[in-house]
Parts: structure tokens; C-alpha cells; sequence
């Protein structure tokens, strides 16, 4: 047993990261050396009511209490001893979204999250009123969308959040938010780091015939760069995260963010033309730009990083959920076989196999659209896989047109950045499921995106140990440095990651395989028409 490491948990020195991603809930413990000690995780599932994509408030906390508990459980397993204290703690979840609260703090309607696609109608105003692209996923697109349905709760609206936000806010009682987070609820003003003024007033102005009692700014959450202190831990709060009531209260708590904020911290792109991709269950790249774009881009949203840097993001609803269905189909067959099942090895066989494929894919299609997909302007989605008689149907090629597919559309946007925005980029970093078969998704991601692709040993630790760092900038920052330098010098030392360039021959057989995809996208709108009825 590592003394060592015992010791520092039981004299508070451990930091805590907890970020709530779309499938896990996953809790990192980190030490004064920013290392994982310990980790905890909670499996969830959002569900359908009402044609809105949602999770419970229950669902919510009791995940929240596993999560803990199961990390409670490595630290007891691993070093025999209990937590009761811990130098700071920092809340995560998947950004945008919509949390709206009376002024008894009860939630007014379901958690609607970022997967929801019917706020079509608002986004599309908004983005005219302000000149500037609102994606349907923000809060805002939520809220307004929610205004011209004529939704009754509206008028009762005290506070509203995101997931990570509402949780923060349980915890210490603080209605605050990271910049970053807070950069998907409404557009940030590069200058002043803070809601844009402008937009705030065209807003207001826009819903003044309601007459609500509120204004915009009354019901959004204070704006924090990182750094900042973002409250401490109530007894209710330390009570609600810990239910073995172990948990001492006092705890500090970094800004909370948004699941891009802490990819970006995690694989240490936050400075200026560095960027990263984020390939799970839904992907997003996210290029640290040195200046504002040249205009607009309905597929491409500005975001910060969690200290204020103005970030081209490109998310993709969908990613490896098809791809993830498949393999399980082919993991149904082997033990219909009757052989054992490691599911590493499957997903590192099929993945493997997948190179040996065409460079295009032997003329396959994969549409992984489990649901709908803004930038390719599908309001619902059909998995389908398209071939014609003459094309080189193989288990490679199959499995590399799933492949090509999960990073497809991240590759029609991020394409307006670099060959029509020109933009510069000195590294990007791939993390995420996709990434965990050595070599693979990377060299995937380098083909779409024609650019050398880094991948971390620390990049399966995901956003959990992002915010936990976060926490660590909040109380170990002794030397007052940046964001970008702490994470430098105090956190990755230099290590960038192992980096695959693109080939040139999988990069000219992708950009052949994204044409016939952007042709072939008139099918997956055919299919979306025809309604077939759901039992």
C-alpha cells in the first residue's frame, strides 16, 4: 500500500473532479502532483418523456451519491482509509441545456439537455437578432423556444442553469458558473468576459411585450474565470454528495464547467492555436483561436476556454453510439459461438481490421444519426448504412465506413476553418473513446482533418481529471501563473503526447468518402421522413 498517498488523503490534500457525462458519471481523486489516486463512476441513461430528452432530478443526486460512494470504496480498497476532507472539489457536466428554477428552487419543467433539437424556430430568430450563431443546444435557444411556445412555467422563472451549474449550486449554495459553461448558455463578450451587454438588451428588448417580471441578467448565473473561488461546501451540500456523512463541509469549490472546458484543460489546450478533439458518445473539436472569425458560421459556435479565450467549437450530436451497436453485435455472435468475450479485444480487433480496409471505404456509407444532427441540418436521426451493388463490402471496409462515420461531420465543419478561415493550429489532441484502441481513431481523426493528431496517455481520464485540475489551479496556483502555464509547467511538464501525422493516401480516400457522404445525405433525409411507428 502506498503510504504516501494514504497520508494525503487523510490530511485533505486530495482534490476531487466530478464530471457528469451523457452515459457515466466519473469521479477523479487527484494528488498535490496532479495524479489520479483513486476514481469512482456511476453508469446513467438519459430518457425520452415527452419527445424531450431528459434525466431526473433523482437520477441526478442518487448517480452523484454512487459516483462517491464507488470512489469511497477504490480509496478504502486501495489505501485503506477513509475520505473526510479534500482540498478542493470541482463540479463538470455536458454544457448547454436548459434548468429552470422557481424561487423555491424547484426545477419547473424536466431537465431538457443538449440532445434536444426543437428549439429550431428560437435559435434561428436569436441568431438574426444578434448577428451571430446561436446553436439549438444553448440555454438561450432553450428559453426562448420555451417564450414562443407559450410555456406557462416562463413567467416563474427564478434561476436558470446548466447541469453542472444546478449541481454547484446545490453543493455550496452559489448561483455561479465557468466561463466556459457559461459561454453556452449566451454568447461572452471577449472584452469584458461577461455575457455580451449587447445581446443581453436586444434580448430583453425582443420579450419586453411578456412582461415577465424578470430581465435575462436577474436569472443567469454570476460569470467566474477559472482561478476564481466559486464558494465553499455547505453541511447540506457535503450531506447530499456524501450520505455515509463522512464529508466535512468547507471545502473550496472551483468555477463549475462544461464538459468542453475540461477536455480543453485535460489535454492542456487552452493556449492560443492549440485545439482538441472530444470523441464519445457525442464529439466536439474545440481550435483556440488568436482572433474573432471573419463572420458567422451556422456550423461552427464560439465558446471560451474556461479563462476567456475566444474558441471555435464544432459539436456533433452523434459519435461512437452506432459504431459501439455494431461491435456489440459482432460481440453477440462470438459468444453465440460459444467463445469468451474480452471486449478489448473485440473493439482492438475490429478497429485493427478496419485499416486493412479501402482508403474511401471501398464506397460504404455509414450515418451513425441515432439522433438528430444540427450541422448537417437533420432535426432527427436514422442509422443507416448505404452500399450499392458494386461497391467492396468487407468486414474492413465496413467497419472503417463506422469509423470514417463518427468523425464525419466534425470534418465538414472544422473544413470552413481551416480552408476558409485559414486558421492555424500548432496541436491537436484527440481524447475520448474513440481513442482508447492504440493508433486507430487517431489516424482516423488525422485523415479527416489532414493534421497531425496527439493523443495523451492521460486522455482516457476525460473531463473528470480536466476539473479536478481546475480545482488544483484554484488552491495550488502558489506561483499565480495562467491557466495555460500552470497546465504546462505544473501539470504536463512538457509532454505533448505521441502525435501521428496524416497519410496521404487516407486523407484522399476520406475526402472522397465525405463527398459521396455529403451526396448520399439526401437519403438520411428520406429516411427521417418516413415515419415508422415506435412501440
Amino acid at each position: 500500500m502506498d503510504t504516501n498517498t494514504k497520508s494525503i488523503i487523510e490530511s485533505g490534500k486530495a482534490i476531487l473532479g466530478i464530471e457528469f457525462g451523457s452515459t457515466r458519471i466519473k469521479a477523479v481523486l487527484i494528488d498535490p502532483e496532479n495524479k489520479p489516486i483513486a476514481q469512482g463512476s456511476h453508469v446513467w441513461e438519459n430518457q425520452l418523456i415527452d419527445g424531450l430528452w431528459t434525466y431526473s432530478i433523482d437520477a441526478i443526486w442518487s448517480g452523484l451519491q454512487d459516483c462517491y460512494a464507488d470512489l469511497c470504496a477504490d480509496v478504502k480498497k486501495q489505501y485503506d482509509t477513509e475520505i473526510q476532507s479534500l482540498a478542493a472539489i470541482g463540479i463538470s457536466a455536458m454544457m448547454h441545456g436548459y434548468m429552470a428554477f422557481n424561487d423555491k428552487e424547484e426545477i419547473l419543467v424536466p431537465f431538457r439537455t443538449w440532445r434536444n433539437t426543437n428549439t429550431g424556430i428560437a435559435a434561428a430568430a436569436l441568431s438574426e437578432a444578434f448577428v451571430y450563431n446561436i446553436p439549438l443546444r444553448w440555454s438561450i435557444s432553450h428559453l426562448y423556444q420555451a417564450i414562443l411556445n407559450g410555456e406557462p412555467h416562463v413567467k416563474d422563472i427564478d434561476y436558470l442553469t446548466t447541469l453542472a451549474g444546478y449541481v454547484h449550486w446545490q453543493l455550496t449554495g452559489q448561483k455561479v458558473l465557468g466561463i466556459g459553461d457559461a459561454s453556452g448558455m449566451l454568447p461572452i463578450d471577449p472584452e469584458t468576459k461577461n455575457y455580451s451587454a449587447e445581446m443581453v438588451e436586444k434580448f430583453d428588448k425582443m420579450i419586453a411585450p411578456k412582461g415577465f417580471s424578470w430581465k435575462l441578467t436577474d436569472i443567469l448565473p454570476k460569470v467566474l474565470l477559472a482561478g476564481k473561488n466559486a464558494g465553499f461546501l455547505t453541511p447540506e451540500g457535503a450531506k447530499k454528495l456524501d450520505v455515509s456523512g463522512r464529508l466535512k463541509a468547507g471545502i473550496p469549490l472551483c468555477p463549475p464547467e462544461g464538459d468542453a472546458g475540461t477536455g480543453m484543460v485535460a489535454t492542456n489546450a487552452v493556449k492560443q492555436r492549440t485545439g482538441n478533439v472530444s470523441a464519445g458518445t457525442s464529439s466536439f473539436s474545440m481550435i483556440v483561436l488568436e482572433k474573432e472569425l471573419s463572420r458567422p458560421y451556422e456550423v461552427i459556435d464560439m465558446v471560451t476556454t474556461p479563462d476567456g479565450s475566444l474558441v471555435a467549437m464544432v459539436h456533433c450530436n452523434n459519435c461512437t453510439s452506432d459504431l459501439n451497436a455494431w461491435v456489440n453485435l459482432f460481440k453477440e455472435y462470438q459468444e453465440l459461438l460459444g467463445v469468451p468475450v474480452d471486449m478489448n479485444e473485440v473493439f482492438g480487433k475490429l478497429y485493427n481490421h478496419a485499416l486493412e480496409g479501402d482508403p474511401d471505404c471501398g464506397g460504404l456509407i455509414s450515418y451513425n444519426y441515432i439522433s438528430g444532427e444540427p450541422v448537417t441540418k437533420l432535426a432527427e436521426g436514422r442509422p443507416l448504412v448505404v452500399r450499392s451493388a458494386n461497391d467492396k463490402f468487407n468486414l474492413a471496409n465496413f467497419m472503417r465506413a463506422h469509423l470514417y462515420a463518427s468523425v464525419a461531420v466534425l470534418k465538414i465543419g472544422n473544413d470552413i476553418l481551416f480552408n476558409e478561415e485559414k486558421i492555424k493550429v500548432d496541436r491537436i489532441t484527440g481524447h475520448g473513446g474513440l481513442f482508447k484502441t492504440k493508433g486507430v481513431g487517431q489516424r482516423v481523426l488525422a485523415a479527416a482533418l489532414n493534421s497531425p493528431i496527439s493523443v495523451m496517455e492521460t486522455a482516457g481520464e476525460g473531463g473528470a481529471w480536466g476539473i479536478a485540475l481546475l480545482g488544483a489551479y484554484l488552491v495550488n496556483n502558489t506561483k499565480e501563473q495562467s491557466l495555460a502555464d500552470f497546465l504546462e509547467e505544473q501539470v504536463f511538464a512538457g509532454n505533448t503526447g505521441v502525435e501521428i501525422q496524416p497519410d496521404r493516401e487516407d486523407v484522399a480516400g476520406f475526402n472522397a468518402y465525405i463527398e459521396r457522404y455529403k451526396a448520399g445525405l439526401l437519403i438520411e433525409e428520406a429516411a427521417v421522413k418516413c415515419k415508422i411507428s415506435e412501440s
